[in-house]
């Protein structure tokens, strides 16, 4: 059974790759190091609210869908 930050880190990356962005991108967006965003979508991060909020609007997916709670 996957842990929570798996699944999210799981559903951001799903979600980047559709969208079309690299995590260099990505972390350029969120001004962090590409190592550190790697680490959320590997499960070993968690997201913080800006973060999460930011990111569903980048990849125009809900939060709910980015937590696991729906699916798209």
């Amino acid at each position: 059974m996957k842990s929570l930050k798996q699944e999210v880190g799981q559903r951001l990356k799903e979600s980047r790759k559709l969208a079309g962005y690299t995590q260099k991108e990505v972390a350029k967006i969120l001004m962090m190091t590409q190592q550190q965003y790697s680490r959320f979508e590997n499960g070993i991060f968690e997201l913080d609210y800006e973060q999460l909020v930011k990111l569903s609007k980048l990849y125009d997916v809900s939060v709910d869908y980015l937590l696991g709670l729906k699916e798209i």
